[in-house]
């Protein structure tokens, strides 16, 4: 499989390491309750389909990549810079 990197363009998956949903990017707030943070910590969904993901390029750029991937196929529909995803986010 390949990823395209926004910085250093198409590259090898293994250069990749996946660190999870793109919603950790999104801490809670510091009084948002126990509650809030065990669902931020312990719980993850894994619905088919088109999920975005953090990915970061540890033997290349090491950035931290923002994927929209299809966990069905394995295709990669878009990946950005984490930077940019969370700005666009607000």
């Amino acid at each position: 499989m390949r990823i395209t990197c926004p910085i250093c363009g198409d590259r090898d998956l293994r250069e990749f390491h996946y660190r999870g949903a793109a919603k950790l990017m999104h801490r809670p707030a510091p009084d948002a309750g126990d509650e809030a943070f065990y669902d931020y910590v312990h719980i993850r969904e894994n619905p088919p389909g088109l999920n975005r993901e953090l990915w970061f390029h540890e033997l290349g750029c090491r950035a931290w990549l923002v994927a929209e991937r299809d966990v069905t196929s394995h295709e990669f529909k878009s990946v950005e810079l984490a930077a940019e995803a969370k700005r666009g986010a607000k």
